[in-house]
């Protein structure tokens, strides 16, 4: 395992697809990451979790001009401009701001300082790129009313956690494999083809645990990909449906 690193780089990514946003909308405002959540926006709750861990340099992608203004006078963070889609964003800041660089979503309502420390901590130093997930038996301990998506694996469910950490700069082949996978996301049997006809039965059918798929889809994009269990059940919560925003601030409430 590597040590975590006393400073690092972070990318926010707080673009949009266009039109109307439903979760900002039942909020009330223009961009989801204008919400209020504990008497602060999720911009600045994401901003301050990043400044806490330990992060010295925090790229916004964004092309909203209210997230833009709200940017002004932070100490650490600078807009950048977003891309058409996440993945083609991550590309362009990956390349300008260089690796290693974590990245995380403006939604991510609830992250916590010490969720980013484990993660980096704990991802393997010989990995290009690590991914962040929660075992489900976690996730429902600390938040049984949470309905989350589930990726089922020989070893049990697990749910993303809107970290990721690109170590290197072979990791922009994992990208680049993410930018393809999404501009198939409407035609699924082309991105199954993508991963092969056996990595597909295998995982269909059950065979195949989350550490060996990791690995074998990071060798298909050409990378040495590696999966980080988290401890917090809270990191696989964020703000995805007007009934996530619901849930989070009751949390937060209590």
């Amino acid at each position: 395992m590597s040590e975590a690193e006393p400073g690092f780089q972070a990318l926010v990514l707080a673009g949009s697809r266009g039109g109307i946003d439903p979760v900002a909308a039942y909020a009330g405002v223009s961009h989801k990451g204008l919400i209020e959540l504990g008497g602060q926006t999720l911009l600045t709750r994401v901003l301050g979790a990043l400044d806490k861990a330990g992060a010295t340099r925090i790229g916004v992608s964004t092309s909203d001009v209210a997230i833009i203004d709200a940017l002004a006078g932070h100490a650490t963070a600078t807009p950048l401009p977003a891309a058409g889609g996440p993945s083609q964003s991550v590309h362009d800041a990956a390349s300008l701001m260089g690796t290693p660089l974590l990245v995380t979503t403006v939604d991510h309502a609830l992250l916590q300082a010490d969720w980013i420390t484990e993660f980096l901590a704990r991802a393997p130093a010989d990995a290009d790129i690590a991914v962040l997930m929660a075992p489900e038996a976690v996730v429902r301990a600390a938040a049984p009313e949470t309905k989350r998506t589930y990726w089922r694996f020989k070893d049990g469910g697990y749910s993303g956690c809107n970290l990721f950490l690109l170590k290197t700069e072979t990791a922009l082949n994992a990208v680049a494999f993410w930018r393809k996978a999404e501009a198939l996301r409407k035609q699924p049997w082309r991105i199954a083809a993508l991963l092969g006809p056996v990595m597909l039965i295998r995982y269909v059918l059950g065979l195949m645990t989350i550490d060996e798929t990791l690995e074998r889809l990071g060798r298909a994009a050409g990378v040495r990909a590696a999966v980080v269990r988290s401890s917090y059940g809270l990191a696989a919560v964020d703000v995805d449906k007007p009934s996530d925003l619901d849930l989070v601030r009751t949390i937060v409430e209590r």
